[in-house]
């Protein structure tokens, strides 16, 4: 990791001890009784830490950034390897002694689409 990253990742996890505290002060804390029109106001305890969110954004990175696949085909659509397989009547390679040779479609199991 570069030194600005190493930065960043102590920056938060002294922000995550920061918020622990808050969290663990706020829980020991009576709550007070809310009134009908303050609770209508009063805004959902969903606290989530940066440093959760940091790495929720690092896995949706890394499941855009996917490895080519050298040999095989994949689709544009999935990304998937998997295909079916048919040939294309509409497309005769080669004629010989009434046999005909047609070209094939790959179809992907997963989404279906025709490559």
């Amino acid at each position: 990791m570069s030194e600005f990253e190493e930065k960043i990742m102590e920056m938060l996890k002294k922000i995550d001890a920061k918020l622990d505290k808050v969290l663990e002060m706020g829980s020991k804390a009576p709550a007070p009784q809310p009134t009908p029109s303050a609770a209508s106001s009063a805004p959902t305890a969903s606290t989530v830490k940066p440093s959760a969110l940091v790495e929720k954004q690092q896995e949706e990175e890394k499941m855009k950034e996917k490895p080519p696949v050298e040999g095989r085909r994949v689709c544009p659509k999935c990304g998937g390897t998997t295909f079916n397989t048919e040939e294309d009547k509409t497309k005769v390679l080669h004629q010989m002694g009434g046999m005909k040779i047609y070209a094939k479609r790959y179809i992907c199991k997963s989404c279906g689409m025709e490559v």
